[in-house]
């Protein structure tokens, strides 16, 4: 089933890069979730990234002019508008402006359709008559075809095809239009963004460098609401998760407004870690908690599982490393009125887990009744390095086991590039813990993040043989003076 969703992917991403997706995983998976019961983890959740492409532009075979910039812009690396501006000729038809409504009735098939220019246009000479200009894709030939002339025809309208000239500017051009007739010819000019608030976060290839401010420029000109346009000149870093970034365009504000699954969120883009293409798999998780459950989010940033899930009713531990994230994640506790439902720590997540949680667990999972439908998740959404944190679950808990059904469920994020990354995630998952997770995991696939590079969930139950150790007694002592030695092997429990 991976292999069969793994090839999907691929075949999406070659035949269908230049269309922004709606989803973060293949149709196929979509189909199979839908008609099997027997594919663990997996959800259909659709929902809307806010991820904009601009495609490639179609060859027009029949008049390659039509929609092209003047050749004269090639090269520009400073943007000139008026530069853009020329004249081309296209079919028209000139009819009395009353009849002009049935006209375009008649030849809607025909008429031209590209936004922002005019279907009808004035007659200097002629003020009551108007040009409705038709589309030379349709009508090549300034001819129309038969059936058309005899609707013209019922309508008193003789269907001669004169010429209009018709003049176009930088405004008629669409962004791609614009990039293919400014980068080199051959050069690759799609170039996919994010929007993050007014923010558009680009990610250049190095050919397309010397040309950054004037993509940049074009992009914030033809995408109404982005006043700033940001291009990423770094990796990103894997204490903190941001990276740097140059402005290429706009004002110099990377403080913004989001909004995901109808929550709320202000960070700043520069110093936190926000991806939009996350907002599919952040609903896929927060779908699975129930009021009364329990959260804790190791790698918390600003917020987007934990304020969702204290929305819903959970009581929500979340952390993040990172002070600025800390601070944004305070922040939209309070914006979103969850404050009271989120403890928040500016931790290591090791310290985290073996500080906080472990606590908890300690406290809550002994008390917990066979009955109770009260669940433990925990969220570590560091893709880079979640995996190698798992090894913190050994020996957590000191004490005999909590019934099965108690025990705390974990999705852990990773990236793969090998040929089967859900075998590869879970491999490595198995050696951080020291045992078999077979049969007792689900691997949702997230998103494809480069070539042959995928973001997977693997979620599971921590098996009590992992996350216990049983006390150890000591036949010499007394049984009110036996010591055990968990995990971290500077803690010593008395155990009466």
């Amino acid at each position: 089933l991976w292999s069969l969703g793994y090839c999907a992917r691929l075949l999406k991403t070659n035949h269908f890069r230049t269309a922004a997706s709606n989803t973060s995983f293949p149709a196929v998976w979509m189909l199979l979730a839908q008609h099997s019961g027997r594919i663990p983890g997996l959800f259909v959740v659709v929902k809307k990234n806010t991820f904009f492409t601009m495609p490639e532009t179609v060859e027009d075979k029949t008049n390659p002019e039509l929609y092209l910039p003047h050749p004269g812009v090639r090269g520009m690396t400073e943007l000139n508008r008026e530069a853009f501006k020329r004249t081309v000729v296209v079919p028209a038809l000139k009819v009395k402006k009353e009849i002009v409504h049935s006209v375009l009735k008649s030849l809607k098939q025909s008429v031209l359709q590209r936004p922002g220019l005019k279907r009808v246009v004035e007659v200097p000479e002629d003020e009551d008559s108007r040009f409705v200009i038709l589309d030379p894709h349709k009508v090549p030939e300034f001819s129309l075809g038969e059936s058309e002339q005899q609707e013209l025809r019922q309508l008193n309208v003789h269907p001669e095809v004169s010429k209009y000239h018709l003049e176009l500017s930088y405004e008629n051009f669409k962004s791609e239009e614009i990039l293919r007739a400014v980068l080199p010819e051959g050069q690759e000019v799609t170039s996919g963004f994010s929007r993050v608030g007014h923010i558009a976060h680009l990610n250049l290839r190095d050919h397309q460098l010397p040309y950054r401010h004037l993509i940049g420029q074009v992009i914030m000109d033809k995408n109404p609401g982005i006043t700033c346009v940001v291009n990423k000149t770094s990796i990103i870093d894997s204490t903190y998760r941001n990276f740097e970034m140059e402005v290429l365009a706009g004002e110099n504000n990377l403080v913004t407004k989001v909004k995901e699954n109808n929550i709320a969120y202000e960070l700043d883009f520069s110093k936190v870690y926000w991806n939009p293409r996350l907002s599919t798999e952040h609903g896929r998780i927060v779908e699975l908690l129930r009021a009364g459950d329990v959260l804790f989010d190791v790698f918390a940033g600003i917020g987007p599982f934990a304020i969702p899930a204290a929305k819903r009713n959970c009581r929500v531990f979340a952390n993040d490393l990172n002070p600025e994230s800390y601070t944004w994640l305070l922040h939209n506790c309070k914006l979103n009125k969850v404050d009271t439902k989120v403890k928040a720590f500016n931790m290591d997540g090791r310290d985290f887990l073996r500080g906080p949680v472990r606590e908890e667990l300690s406290k809550e999972l002994p008390l917990r009744r066979e009955e109770q439908k009260t669940a433990f998740h925990i969220v570590m959404n560091l893709p880079a390095l979640a995996v190698e944190f798992l090894d913190v679950f050994r020996h957590l808990l000191v004490g005999e086991p909590c019934s099965p059904a108690g025990l705390p469920t974990v999705h852990c994020y990773g990236f793969s590039k090998h040929s089967n990354p859900a075998r590869d995630i879970q491999e490595r998952a198995e050696a951080a813990l020291g045992t078999s997770l077979a049969g007792r995991c689900s691997t949702f696939p997230v998103r494809n993040v480069a070539p042959n590079k995928e973001m997977l969930c693997l979620s599971f139950q921590i098996p009590a043989d992992v996350l216990y150790k049983r006390p150890c007694p000591d036949e010499a002592k007394p049984a009110s003076k036996r010591l055990c030695t968990s995990q971290d092997s500077s803690e010593e429990k008395v155990l009466s």
